[in-house]
């Protein structure tokens, strides 16, 4: 049982007793405490989900394109640079084993696509809900998990056998170089687009979910405070 379910059941609990016991008090804290949790809640839904009726939702669904698009660009403007594919052609121009980008992938700085990432969910619908709950910073604890995610899938490509072979065949061809990098910017777009937006939901969705449930916790305990507030003023 994950701590958004707990959060919800512990509110409903409340109002339930307050209900029950015809008390003001528990009865505001746990309405004001669902009521925060379950907002909260669908918020998360719906950053993976199309709920009809409601704009703006199933954003990271929705933004597929610009995901893939965002990828290729940074393995092309980062990976594959004049100077790294020289440098892989020097150092291994004459070999005929595989050339290994893991270390230069593990080198790389994933900071920009996780800061794209923070800035669609920003720019979105739900980034006045983010704001309430510590804005950009509630997404801090995704950071690592999200870098570790997509560098192990960038190895995975640069692993695969139809990189490699593309690899040896150009470096006997004229004007390597230009032509590698064309080569090398087709197969990374073909492996791509065998992405599906489901497949790129699941990825995301897997880390998010886990440190977002946070928020509906958050938004529990700051409902139950409200409604305590609300109660007391009233009394």
């Amino acid at each position: 049982m994950n701590k958004s379910v707990i959060t919800n059941l512990i509110a409903a609990l409340l109002l339930a007793l307050g209900y029950y016991f015809s008390s003001a008090i528990v009865l505001s804290i746990g309405l004001f405490a669902l009521s925060g949790a379950l907002t909260n809640w669908l918020a998360i839904h719906m950053l993976f989900e199309k709920v009809p009726g409601l704009y703006g939702s199933g954003v990271i669904p929705s933004r597929f394109e610009e995901f893939k698009v965002g990828i290729s660009h940074l393995m092309m403007k980062q990976f594959f640079t004049d100077e790294n594919i020289d440098r892989f052609l020097s150092d291994q121009g004459g070999s005929a084993s595989p050339i290994n980008l893991q270390p230069v992938i593990e080198k790389v700085d994933m900071t920009p696509a996780f800061d794209a990432l923070v800035t669609t969910v920003e720019q979105s619908s739900f980034g006045g809900m983010l704001a309430m709950v510590g804005g950009t910073d509630a997404m801090t604890p995704l950071k690592e998990p999200f870098i570790e995610k997509m560098k192990a899938s960038l190895v995975e490509i640069t692993q695969s056998e139809e990189f490699y072979t593309l690899l040896k065949n150009e470096l006997e061809q004229p004007d390597v170089l230009a032509d590698m990098k064309t080569k090398i910017n087709e197969i990374v777009s073909q492996r791509l687009n065998e992405l599906t937006p489901e497949l790129v939901k699941d990825i995301i969705q897997e880390m998010i979910r886990k440190h977002l449930g946070w928020l509906v916790v958050w938004g529990g305990v700051f409902g139950g405070v409200i409604g305590l507030i609300a109660a007391l003023v009233q009394a």
